[in-house]
């Protein structure tokens, strides 16, 4: 009996520190992978929530960029990462709805990933440099159609968000052929895109409101129109509604937080409480919002659901303007 008692007891410890050492996660800081540049969107929201996460995370959570091939590279690594909790992202518009839409080979799919949640959505933003001669949408879009194939506008890569909002934008306003109208010029994230406009190395740019609203702020962009229903704060431009263009109020960015297929259900519940909690952090809230940024809650569901039909918008729009990437 005192043999059984031992063995029983030994047993009883070992299942409890196994229990003890499975409740640890993280037991060891946390790569938050980046799949784009310093500077624009996916840097700036990621970079944000991270900021805050040592008020709720044990363990650190390290921002790191891994760009190339308008996301896919960072992407992809994610998506064959292990799936322990140690390797997250910052889901994007562009890799997770924009990519998948326009490029028929990709070393990954949006059902590689488990989703913790959408936590912000940014309005497009379209904007030139303050030293242009271009004043408002109409100046641009005559300047298109005058001299087709001579406006350029910059993006973060191949694949991004920023590689189709502008042609969707001038193709709203009637430009035929609106792909082949403009010239395209792809850069390493989004910071340099923005960039590329103030230098005047580009005409003009699309993309979400936390990449510009610093660069407006300081008087070295203007904005000619923002994707939203009212106006937003610190962005002196009109509406697309105002515009009479409310159907580019589905032109938006968004932000949120994967992992690779297969995530224990701790880590889905631990990052799904955390970013609860940073999702009603004051000084998260107040930076997200000074950027023109929308911050959101989605269940894992509305997560999933919403992706899915911004990815069908999208396919959508690629298809109509003959963007498809092989």
């Amino acid at each position: 009996m005192k043999i059984l008692a031992k063995f029983l007891a030994a047993a009883f410890a070992l299942a409890c520190s196994a229990v003890a050492a499975h409740a640890q996660y993280p037991e060891r800081p946390i790569t938050l992978v980046i799949p784009y540049g310093a500077g624009g969107a996916t840097d700036i929201a990621g970079r944000n929530l991270a900021s805050v996460t040592p008020k709720y995370v044990p363990q650190p959570v390290l921002p790191v960029n891994r760009t190339g091939a308008g996301g896919v590279t960072g992407t992809a690594s994610v998506a064959n990462a292990e799936p322990d909790g140690y390797t997250m992202m910052v889901a994007r518009v562009g890799s997770h709805t924009v990519n998948p839409a326009m490029k028929a080979t990709l070393p990954y799919s949006i059902e590689d990933f488990d989703y913790i949640g959408v936590f912000e959505i940014n309005p497009v933003v379209c904007a030139v440099s303050a030293e242009s001669d271009i004043e408002s949408m109409d100046d641009l879009v005559s300047r298109i159609k005058e001299n087709p194939g001579s406006v350029s506008y910059s993006s973060s890569g191949v694949g991004s968000l920023l590689h189709l909002s502008s042609p969707l934008v001038i193709d709203a306003y009637g430009v035929e052929k609106a792909n082949e109208a403009l010239i395209h010029l792809p850069f390493r994230g989004g910071g340099a895109a923005a960039t590329a406009v103030i230098t005047g190395n580009a005409d003009f740019i699309c993309t979400n409101s936390s990449a510009l609203a610093g660069h407006i702020k300081n008087g070295v962009l203007r904005p000619l129109l923002v994707t939203t229903e009212e106006p937003v704060p610190g962005i002196d431009a009109p509406t697309v509604n105002e515009l009479g263009h409310p159907e580019l109020n589905a032109l938006v960015g968004w932000s949120g937080i994967a992992g690779p297929k297969g995530l224990p259900e701790e880590v889905k519940t631990k990052w799904g409480e955390w970013l609860q909690k940073v999702g009603e952090d004051e000084d998260f809230l107040k930076k997200a919002r000074d950027l023109g940024s929308v911050p959101v809650q989605m269940s894992v569901q509305e997560s999933i659901d919403f992706i899915n039909n911004q990815y069908e918008v999208f396919r959508e729009l690629v298809v109509k303007l003959g963007m498809e990437v092989e």
